[in-house]
């Protein structure tokens, strides 16, 4: 998988997206936790986000509900290297510990390019 950011209007699901991470192998379900780290769901460490590899990242948009904006983000622990989903909301209905988290994940790939 390559880092891109696909397009959000192309209809696709959130859980065709989800299917494809995990027959890609990304099947982890990464979360953000309450101090804006990421929780590693293979060794269950609570990383910085620049700990962890973005291997790609796609923005999406409800279909019905276009101001319910989601990001997944499939990334490699660097700690374990367990591959995994993030599923983080964007823009006004981002909590701020999924702001930070997405800013920082994006700052980060975008540094590694």
């Amino acid at each position: 998988m390559t880092d891109q950011t696909q397009d959000p209007g192309d209809r696709t699901t959130l859980t065709a997206v989800l299917a494809e991470l995990a027959d890609a192998g990304w099947t982890g379900n990464v979360s953000v936790t309450e101090e804006a780290r990421i929780r590693c769901p293979g060794c269950r460490a609570e990383l910085d986000p620049a700990d962890l590899t973005v291997d790609s990242l796609r923005r999406m948009e409800g279909t019905s509900d276009p101001d319910d904006m989601l990001a997944v983000v499939a990334v490699t622990c660097g700690e374990c290297q367990e591959k995994g989903a993030l599923v983080v909301h964007y823009g006004p209905t981002a909590s701020p510990e999924e702001a930070e988290v997405l800013l920082a994940l994006d700052a980060h790939s975008v540094g590694d390019s």
